[in-house]
């Protein structure tokens, strides 16, 4: 049986079809857009959500071009919802950017991206400059053509395009941006945001604020930013972000679709599993999957039944946000990041319009910053006596909680690992447990744990402490003796002294002390010692080390050379 290609990374409309790639049909968001008459439509949704190939079918659904684009529908919902819908199509001039390619390290560098955005639009529609209608804009256009620097030119371009399509066409103008807020969010962590969002909003303000040519315009993004920093009294603006439930199913799959995605590759059985993973995301009233991540693991299956599933979406999404929120994070953070991998929610209060330069204010800002994202799901919502309105958040699915322990827990290592760790050092090859244990808590209380992987959690936890110990080898679950020890250190010279850790993990403070006896006999019982002294190693202290959430107890073999308990 011969299955449909699956489009990774494929968000032009007209190639998808064309081609015969599978496509999810979202083309009732055409009659949406028609029925509500919204002037100007923001759409917030995380990165990867289908956003830009529904505005690519937007394009090729209205644009009046030389070739008729209406064989790209056949069999779709849209030509079946009436002929008062179908007269919309190939009606209207449209202007389509994106402004993604913004994502540059200068301003400089950010706005030519943005100036070449809109030059490629002019080329493109710059068959009206054979008529006549357009004598009076014909100077102007062709010093945008010819890309003639200057910002002053660039700022109302879309605006004058929109005028010149209106002119030539004798009709309205549709304009589709998509990516809005990823030049103010790239400026703002490179440092020029100011300038960046005084040329949007005025590049934004004469397109669609001022502009008499608009038939209708829709920007997408994943932040709603406020109106205030961009959209300074556009009246006429609809913002849907994911609280709200028009438009809910456009954007993601839902459970039908994605059943039925299965179904049509053979791998019906995996649905569970599909859904563990990628489902969990509430839009609106509607559950939906994260489309990206589904279609790259339905691809994995059809090759292999047997893969697991990845955390697809993690290479693609900005981190840099998150980054930012466990810089920052306090010890409620911690502990707050801690409930929400265990599979718990925290409450908090939603801020619909926030501002890059907001963000910061307070970890609330953060928070919010992250649902809207894609890194939260709504469970329940309420509203205090002052009418502020909180949400109940957890983490949606298996696939963002890998990045939450991955991602996050590696960012919290990294900071361990920046740390003057001498001290420490100095005290286990002093033989001083104390000291030892001392220092390990101060920075067990500084990291992140979870309950569902504490063995691995504090192993990789210890390993990561001594990690910066550079003039020595650590090891770990290496086999020796009659098992596996959990760590040793091993000097370069055989007459400098080396080090056995065994660890254990208690359910019950009271269990610390009892917990650190059982480590240092399983080492004595084990015989870990055996390859060190093969080498040539023979002074060898052991220590037996115990966990209990974010503390730990150390205890130090007698034959280690200082007292202690008599384990021979």
């Amino acid at each position: 049986m011969n299955f449909k290609p699956l489009p990774i990374g494929v968000d032009n409309f007209q190639k998808l079809i064309t081609r015969n790639y599978y496509y999810v049909d979202k083309t009732l968001l055409i009659k949406d857009l028609l029925d509500n008459k919204a002037d100007v439509n923001l759409f917030t949704r995380p990165r990867r959500f289908g956003k830009t190939l529904n505005m690519s079918m937007l394009q090729y659904f209205f644009e009046n071009s030389e070739k008729d684009n209406s064989y790209l529908f056949e069999n779709l919902n849209i030509m079946e919802s009436g002929e008062e819908y179908l007269l919309h199509m190939g009606k209207y001039p449209v202007i389509n950017i994106s402004l993604k390619s913004a994502k540059q390290p200068t301003f400089e560098l950010a706005l030519k991206c943005i100036k070449d955005e809109l030059v490629d639009e002019f080329r493109r529609h710059d068959y009206i400059l054979k008529s006549d209608k357009l004598n009076k804009e014909k100077e102007e256009y062709e010093r945008i053509e010819s890309k003639e620097s200057g910002e002053e030119l660039y700022v109302t371009a879309l605006k004058f395009l929109a005028q010149c399509l209106e002119k030539y066409h004798d009709e309205k103008v549709i304009i589709l941006i998509d990516e809005y807020d990823v030049p103010l969010e790239n400026a703002f962590f490179e440092g020029f945001y100011d300038r960046m969002i005084k040329f949007i909003r005025s590049l934004f303000e004469s397109a669609l604020k001022t502009n008499s040519s608009l038939e209708f315009a829709v920007i997408t993004g994943c932040l709603r930013i406020s109106r205030e920093s961009i959209f300074t009294g556009l009246n006429n603006l609809e913002i849907i972000s994911i609280l709200n439930e028009y438009y809910d199913e456009y954007f993601g799959f839902t459970q039908k679709e994605v059943s039925k995605i299965l179904e049509d590759y053979g791998l019906s059985e995996k649905e569970e599993l599909t859904k563990n993973w990628y489902n969990g995301y509430i839009f609106g009233e509607t559950q939906v999957y994260n489309p990206w991540s589904v279609v790259k693991f339905v691809k994995d299956l059809y090759k292999n039944k047997n893969v697991f599933p990845s955390s697809y979406w993690a290479n693609t999404s900005s981190n840099s946000i998150v980054k930012s929120l466990i810089e920052r994070a306090d010890s409620k953070t911690k502990q707050e990041i801690e409930l929400l991998i265990e599979g718990k929610s925290i409450e908090k209060p939603v801020h619909e319009d926030i501002t890059y330069d907001e963000i910061y204010d307070t970890m609330d800002n953060l928070w919010n910053f992250m649902f809207f994202t894609g890194y939260f799901k709504k469970v329940n919502e309420r509203m205090d006596n002052e009418d502020k309105r909180y949400l109940e958040l957890s983490i949606p699915n298996r696939e963002v909680k890998y990045i939450f322990k991955t991602k996050i827990l590696k960012w919290f290592d990294d900071k361990v690992k920046a740390k003057d760790l001498s001290v420490l050092y100095t005290a286990i090859f002093d033989k001083d447990s104390d000291t030892f244990q001392k220092e390990l808590n101060k920075i067990l209380k500084e990291t992140i744990s979870f309950n569902d992987a504490y063995e691995n959690f504090y192993h990789g936890f210890v390993v990561g402490v001594l990690a910066n110990m550079h003039d020595h080898i650590v090891k770990f679950n290496r086999e020796t003796g009659k098992g596996r020890c959990d760590i040793y250190i091993k000097p370069i010279s055989i007459f400098d002294t080396a080090i056995i850790i065994e660890l254990k993990i208690c359910d019950s403070p009271k269990d610390m002390l009892k917990k650190c006896d059982e480590a240092l006999k399983q080492i004595e019982k084990n015989q870990y010692e055996m390859e060190l002294q093969q080498e040539g190693y023979e002074n060898i202290i052991k220590y037996g080390i115990s966990f209990y959430r974010k503390d730990c107890m150390i205890k130090i073999s007698s034959n280690s050379g200082v007292n202690g308990l008599n384990l021979k």
